[in-house]
């Protein structure tokens, strides 16, 4: 019976040893076209619908950052520093998601490395104090802070927050 097992598989296995061989010779283009040009390179192509750029994603008006720049008003209240990623850029508005707040209110953020600062909503994120915090792209674009970075910002509450 082993015998017959044996005879049965040998050429079951010189056929396969033949398809490997034959997998492992690269193909050779037809005469008269060159072998890089015949090589086929998958490319890949952006879709028509997908934004190319931060402007495309950030669909505040002008006069909504006017409004996000404007001076803070006196009396408000200093919540803490904290260093925040982006939040969801299909998010709109000037919005930040920190634990220093435990409910939404009227704020304002200070970029520590650019001075510059941005009126936002304030709402509340279920981390631990210290975690950070996630700025919308409109309010990140506003302070000078770079998209893919993590900055340092101080938080305030606005009176009437």
């Amino acid at each position: 019976m082993k015998a017959l097992h044996v005879l049965l598989s040998v050429p079951i296995l010189l056929a396969g040893c033949g398809a490997i061989q034959q997998m492992a010779t690269p193909a050779q283009a037809p005469a008269g076209v060159d072998s890089e040009a015949a090589a086929v390179r998958p490319v890949a192509r952006p879709r028509a619908d997908a934004p190319q750029s931060a402007e495309s994603f950030d669909t505040t008006t002008a006069a909504e950052r006017a409004a996000a720049a404007a001076p803070a008003p006196q009396g408000a209240l200093r919540l803490g520093t904290t260093v925040a990623s982006l939040g969801d850029p299909t998010e709109a508005g000037f919005w930040l998601k920190t634990p220093l707040v435990d409910a939404p209110a009227p704020g304002r953020v200070v970029a520590t490395g650019t001075g510059q600062s941005a009126r936002v909503e304030l709402r509340p994120l279920a981390a631990e104090p210290g975690s950070g915090s996630q700025i919308s792209l409109a309010a990140m674009r506003l302070i000078g802070a770079p998209l893919t970075g993590l900055p340092e910002i101080e938080v305030f509450r606005l009176p009437g927050g």
